[in-house]
């Protein structure tokens, strides 16, 4: 049989405790933000943390891999180094990197994985990523299940893939809209979202094509029937985006994709998974009840390259409920089949084009009470995007995550030995001299199997047990007991010795692809230019955020407005838009530029 492949399903977490809740639902790996310097500034975490993190991760043998994303500052690069060998210490399995001055510190020898931030679109940049000592690569979202294909089948790195989340319009690492109109560099993490704002939409002569639109914001990610797919492209690893997002979602999705990928790891021999221990949930999970814009699979094939904005509102929209049939002064009736709660939160487009919402105070059937009672039409289509019982299923303890082990119980002499063997086939046993040995006058079996049985509050779960010699003795509860719990301690401890680190490869030069390199290769430290020189590079400019430049492409999209509107030329539109477009907010104005050879769309000030 050809060697297997082991498969990871990598959750986001924005603290610890959200990440042992990851973990808990069936993640084989967490992302996680490192103190500073983590592309979320508003999720960073403490060592001691991502070490008490580590050590509960690594018993079921899954992994922690930590964010120092950003473009780094020279007046930095002492604290980032310092940070480094302290996550190094604390045990975490990769850092997760924008900046490639990092290769240039004196840092210990810790896995790197290249972000998306790097912008890997191509076989040539991923293979230079793999020869320079990466280990893992995460791709540009962008890419088609064909494109990954190729990366794969050119390059040997365990590649990377977001399946799930909200989506940057931009190639990430290549915008810089932020930058230029608050000051706010997504490149460190600061990111104010100017994606996300209405824009009006006009054409070369001024006039007003679409008016109030959030043109630029994107549907959310769902690839959920992709993932086989994916994996027969080569993907290795299958990430969930959301690392500002609250527990009930990181539940929520892991469960989601772990279910996918249980199901076909359950009958594809030649992928295995990558973490042990089986995930027990009490609830079904369900992506469309968390946090979405609606769902596209983004790029997966040519089917979906249209109909990806969220052009009416930016905000959740959750599942559709069904359109209005009645209106009163205090109720309406929906024509739905979904079961509505007592303070569900409900949504709708109005007429003049607004996205608003109420909650529901009371429901008869199909008639829904509001809190408070909207200006409603008879037509409009409600959806749900607060299920407050599914928000109650979540908001309590929802997993268990247990490890198998077998137990064998045998006795020699006065001495009783226990042995467990768990899922891994890792071992460990304890001894008890017992003080002295008795028949006893009643069978004991059921009485021993009952007290090993007993492990709750620990990750194990009993497979099988084997008592040799023990079944007429006398043993007390409370010495069956002490036994017991004095070898799941000494086999978590095994565990967690036993738990082999990736090793990273020897950290190497290698010619970049290009010899020149613009404000787009994000280089804001000497120590990035150190790294291009030596790999080749001639021509170099600084960082957007270092030296902003007028008339460059504040965004690199394969988004196309033209496209989503009908507009393409390639499906020869009979009245095209004269060009050039522009993008309109208040004070700001924003040319667009079409390459549609490559279909990409530019944005510009």
């Amino acid at each position: 049989m050809a060697e297997q492949r082991r498969i990871e399903l990598l959750s986001p977490a924005k603290n610890a405790s959200i990440a042992k809740e990851a973990i808990l639902h069936g993640a084989d790996a967490v992302y996680i933000g490192a103190p500073k310097y983590g592309a979320r500034s508003a999720a960073g975490n403490t060592v001691e943390d991502i070490a008490s993190l580590v050590e509960y991760a690594h018993q079921y043998k899954a992994k922690i891999y930590v964010t120092l994303n950003t473009i780094i500052k020279d007046e930095e690069l002492e604290e980032v180094t310092e940070m480094i060998h302290h996550l190094y210490k604390a045990g975490v399995d990769a850092l997760i990197i924008q900046d490639m001055g990092i290769f240039r510190l004196d840092i210990p020898p810790i896995p790197l994985h290249a972000s998306t931030q790097c912008d890997n679109t191509t076989p040539e940049k991923v293979r230079f990523l793999q020869e320079i000592g990466c280990t893992q690569v995460v791709l540009a979202r962008e890419l088609t299940i064909n494109q990954i294909k190729d990366i794969a089948e050119n390059t040997s790195v365990p590649l990377e893939v977001f399946v799930h989340g909200s989506l940057c319009v931009s190639y990430s690492g290549r915008c810089y809209l932020s930058r230029a109109l608050s000051g706010r560099s997504a490149n460190r993490g600061e990111c104010a979202q100017c994606c996300r704002l209405p824009y009006d939409l006009s054409d070369a002569d001024g006039q007003i094509l679409i008016q109030g639109k959030h043109l630029l914001s994107l549907k959310d990610m769902n690839r959920g029937t992709y993932i086989e797919q994916l994996l027969d492209a080569g993907v290795t690893s299958f990430k969930i985006e959301g690392r500002l997002k609250d527990a009930e979602y990181v539940k929520n999705t892991t469960t989601y994709y772990r279910h996918i990928l249980d199901d076909i790891l359950s009958r594809r021999p030649e992928y295995v998974r990558s973490s042990s221990g089986k995930s027990v949930v009490t609830f079904i999970p369900d992506p469309i009840k968390s946090f979405n814009r609606g769902f596209i699979p983004y790029f997966s094939d040519e089917a979906s390259f249209s109909n990806i904005a969220s052009v009416d509102t930016p905000k959740s929209v959750g599942e559709e409920i069904g359109r209005i049939e009645t209106i009163s002064d205090r109720f309406i009736v929906a024509d739905t089949e979904k079961e509505l709660h007592n303070g569900d939160g409900l949504c709708y487009m109005s007429s003049d084009g607004n996205f608003s919402g109420f909650r529901i105070n009371r429901t008869e059937g199909k008639k829904i009470y509001p809190a408070d009672m909207p200006k409603l039409e008879k037509g409009y289509l409600l959806r749900r995007n607060y299920d407050i019982e599914f928000e109650k299923q979540l908001s309590v303890a929802t997993a268990e995550r247990k490890i198998a082990v077998d137990i064998e119980l045998t006795c020699h002499g006065n001495k009783l030995k226990i042995k467990l063997t768990d899922e891994d086939n890792i071992e460990a046993s304890s001894e008890y001299t017992l003080p002295s040995v008795e028949e006893s006058r009643t069978p004991q079996e059921e009485n021993q199997r009952r007290q090993l049985s007993k492990l709750g509050g620990t990750p194990y779960t009993l497979n099988s047990i084997i008592l040799v010699g023990t079944q007429k003795l006398f043993i007390t509860a409370s010495q069956l007991n002490a036994l017991r719990r004095e070898v799941v301690e000494n086999l978590t401890a095994v565990r967690l010795s036993s738990y082999k680190a990736e090793v990273s490869p020897a950290r190497k030069t290698a010619v970049f692809p290009n010899d020149k390199l613009t404000y787009e290769a994000n280089i804001l430290n000497h120590k990035a230019v150190e790294f291009y020189r030596a790999c080749g590079v001639k021509e170099l400019q600084p960082a957007y955020e270092e030296s902003p430049q007028p008339n460059v492409p504040l965004m690199t999209t394969r988004y196309c407005i033209k496209r989503e509107f009908g507009q393409c030329p390639k499906q020869h539109p009979s009245k095209p838009w004269r060009e050039p477009l522009y993008l309109q907010n208040g004070n700001t104005n924003l040319r667009l530029e079409f390459n549609c050879s490559k279909c990409l769309m530019s944005v510009v000030k």
